[in-house]
């Protein structure tokens, strides 16, 4: 009767021996899978792969997917027992009919989606079978590309490991060069998958380590890679099987052409190819702020932990030049890449390494050069954000103790590298408005602290002469803005004495950049660590860089007989107004050197020159004259102010009456102020230039020269004062008849009211934020 089987003898083969079921094993009809399957597999490991067959055994399964279950069982128990006795021609064949059934049974890919997911691992533990680890690359290149959902994106994450391994293989022959190659391939079908499915695995950074390792392999030796790689490649046969194949060459043009980002298993590239193919598909992953944060940050801490920022040496640039020129051709806002990478100066593996930041900021520059032109809020960010690093930088350059350290000449460094940055972002945005607003922003609570303050004003100060050759289109013929203008009257009433020079000095630069101010010659006066660097010609914010200063003067000649704005900004009435209320406040403080009357004097000449071309200019300047005449009572005053300051007040409002009578065309008027002005009554510390600048004269310290301010300068001072012979009521008269006579055309109260307004003492503005002036008492 032969030998029966228990799985075929039915229930009731107990009862009764008579059932013509029991019949021998051999008679029983054999399932067609079975019988498909033991076709399939050879007996011969050197055998091909049957396609015919395997195509049989897949239409059966798509025509009968409640037997595929049951195919895969039997597939997988064949798998091992063939893989145990190290049959790997068979072995091979099974994964042949797994990577068919993805083709032919997609809809029923649920169905052996996890029997293949765990051979594939199988796979890739054989450490010593390097044809069985490329063929479940192959397998998993094809399993990616056929997923519709995230259903397996679990399992798919499980293998990362284990990829990276791969494509970390040691080693620059033939075999590593295409272990790598396969690796990659996967990781970057995988990153394509995460795009695609909105989701960043939590192994994301190995991915990144491992595709960093091979582009850099080939940048740092390229040559050596091409010969190495030339030597043999794996070619894909068309029926989904492996064969090592070295008549196929790759040429290095292959590796500087971007890549073509098709999902078939392709080991003839390069591990270098590969690499960028992720790179490829990072770039595609970055969709917005926050996903493209998520693939730089890993990028820039593995620049950080192996020194690649470095624009001579290092592959920071080129890797973020590439990622950058992929956001721009899929339409995505490239500069976001500018300001995560400005933001990760704050990082704390780089916050206090100088020279690494250096790096990094020289890197942000040159890719800031290729950026597209577009005022954006990430490029404002970002120039918002170099400003805030400029001020640290230069608030530990001034806090240093030692010169000698080194820090200095770093900070120095790290200076010139950041103002090179906010030029070339600046020049990305096109138009200097929005600069403009972001440094009103910038300036709102400036602190009282002396160094803070400073090197806040001063970060504004070389932002502002950066971007005074920008275009400015949304500020056109318009009025200077008002947020920055209320921010800098409230930086001019700053206690810090040096604080409020530098306002004055933001102002004429944005307004006026021909009209340049000496404000440089206080910082290097004040800190000494920057003269070095001056007279290196390193610092870029050497303002004489472009200007001869001998020159000056003639700007300043050339901007009174021209009645022509030098800028597309503006200043309204009531900013001029403001403005010389600003000047009065300033003007009576205890705590001014030579370099503030400097600094009044050229504010008060800008407010002139703007009001030539207004239609009222006359009420402006009769301001302007109240002003300069207040002033010099003041000055001439034994009580208030310190003699030295009531000295330096009285030259500066005579010059003040000097330009006012240039500007307002009143010549005549210039010998009677100059007639108080003798070798007898002059300041050492203020010149008048050509009566048409006031100029503070710097002297370094030297023994047995007076200190400005000292008692003996109070005592020269008060001689010098005692030697003023003035008669402010015959040059008022003398005033007011030129006025009668110059505005003809005004009606008889509006004469009437200048001579009246001349005749009284100047008050400040009724809506100035700082109040009324401020006198403090000598003793």
């Amino acid at each position: 009767m032969g030998v029966m089987s228990r799985r075929v003898v039915p229930a009731c083969g107990s009862l009764c021996f008579f059932c013509p079921s029991l019949r021998a094993r051999s008679r029983q009809p054999v399932k067609r899978y079975k019988k498909l399957i033991a076709d399939i597999l050879p007996r011969n490991q050197e055998t091909e792969p049957n396609d015919r067959k395997i195509g049989k055994l897949c239409e059966y399964a798509s025509k009968n997917p409640l037997r595929i279950p049951k195919i895969t069982d039997t597939l997988e128990q064949r798998f091992y027992k063939e893989l145990r006795h190290e049959n790997f021609g068979s072995v091979k064949v099974v994964v042949c009919i797994y990577r068919k059934l993805l083709s032919s049974c997609k809809e029923q890919m649920p169905l052996f989606a996890s029997s293949l997911l765990s051979i594939v691992r199988t796979l890739l533990e054989q450490t010593g079978k390097d044809d069985l680890r490329l063929l479940a690359c192959n397998v998993l290149v094809d399993f990616i590309s056929c997923q519709v959902d995230g259903t397996y994106m679990f399992n798919l994450e499980g293998l990362i490991p284990k990829l990276c391994q791969l494509a970390q293989e040691a080693g620059n022959n033939e075999r590593t060069l295409r272990l790598r190659s396969a690796g990659l391939q996967v990781l970057g079908s995988m990153v394509c998958f995460m795009g695609e499915q909105a989701h960043i695995s939590m192994d994301f950074d190995s991915i990144i380590s491992v595709t960093l390792e091979n582009y850099i392999d080939f940048q740092m030796n390229p040559d050596t890679m091409e010969d190495q790689w030339v030597q043999g490649v794996l070619k894909t046969e068309d029926n989904g099987s492996s064969f090592p194949d070295i008549s196929k060459k790759v040429s290095l043009s292959d590796l500087t052409t971007k890549p073509e980002l098709d999902l078939a298993m392709d080991t003839s590239k390069s591990p270098s190819y590969w690499s960028r193919v992720c790179l490829c598909n990072m770039a595609r992953l970055a969709k917005e702020a926050t996903t493209i944060r998520r693939v730089l940050e890993p990028l820039f801490q593995n620049f950080d932990a192996n020194n690649h920022w470095s624009l001579e040496k290092g592959v920071a640039y080129p890797v973020l030049t590439f990622l950058q020129s992929l956001l721009v051709e899929s339409g995505e806002n490239s500069h976001l890449l500018l300001s995560i990478l400005v933001k990760h100066l704050d990082h704390k593996s780089v916050a206090k390494q100088t020279r690494l930041l250096v790096d990094i900021v020289n890197v942000t520059a040159r890719l800031g050069q290729s950026a597209k032109q577009q005022a954006t809020v990430a490029i404002i960010g970002a120039i918002s954000d170099l400003m805030k690093h400029l001020r640290k930088c230069l608030q530990n350059s001034f806090e240093s103790s030692s010169p000698r350290d080194g820090i200095n000449e770093r900070n120095a460094d790290l200076q010139v590298a950041l103002e090179n940055c906010i030029a070339q972002l600046s020049n990305k945005v096109g138009d200097v408005g929005p600069i403009l607003d972001t440094i009103a922003v910038f300036l709102e609570n400036i602190p009282a602290t002396t160094v803070v303050a400073r090197t806040t004003i001063s970060a504004v100060h070389q932002t502002a002469r950066i971007i005074s050759s920008i275009p400015n289109i949304s500020y056109h013929k318009k009025a200077f803005p008002d947020a920055l203008f209320h921010q800098l009257l409230v930086a001019m009433a700053h206690p810090d004495h040096e604080t409020r020079v530098g306002a004055h000095s933001v102002f004429s630069i944005l307004l006026m950049p021909s009209l340049l101010s000496p404000w440089m010659k206080v910082k290097i006066m004040l800190m000494p660590w920057m003269k070095k660097s001056w007279e290196e010609g390193n610092l870029i914010s050497d303002v004489s860089a472009n200007h001869d200063s001998h020159d000056r003067p003639n700007s300043f000649k050339r901007a009174v007989l021209d009645g022509k704005t030098l800028t597309s900004l503006r200043l309204s009435s009531h900013q001029v107004s403001l403005l010389l209320s600003s000047i009065w406040v300033q003007a009576t403080s205890a705590e001014n050197l030579p370099a503030n009357f400097e600094a009044m004097g050229h504010t008060y000449n800008i407010a002139l020159l703007f009001t030539r071309s207004k239609t009222s200019s006359h009420v402006a300047l009769v301001r302007c004259f109240q002003l300069a005449f207040s002033l010099r009572s003041i000055s001439l005053d034994q009580e208030g102010l310190q003699p030295s300051r009531r000295r330096s007040l009285f030259t500066l409002s005579s010059f003040m009456l000097i330009f006012a009578a240039r500007a307002g065309n009143l010549p005549e008027l210039i010998p009677f102020v100059k007639v108080s002005l003798t070798e007898k009554t002059a300041d050492p510390y203020l010149e008048l230039v050509e009566d048409i600048k006031l100029q503070a004269i710097y002297v370094e310290s030297e023994e047995g020269k007076i200190a400005y301010g000292s008692e003996e300068d109070d005592v020269a001072a008060l001689k010098s004062l005692s030697h003023v012979e003035v008669d402010d009521s015959h040059l008022k008269e003398t005033l007011i008849s030129r006025f009668m006579t110059k505005f003809v055309k005004l009606s008889e109260d509006e004469l009437s009211g200048i001579k009246q307004q001349l005749l009284q003492d100047f008050s400040p503005d009724d809506v100035y934020p700082l109040g009324a002036p401020l006198v403090y008492g000598y003793t």
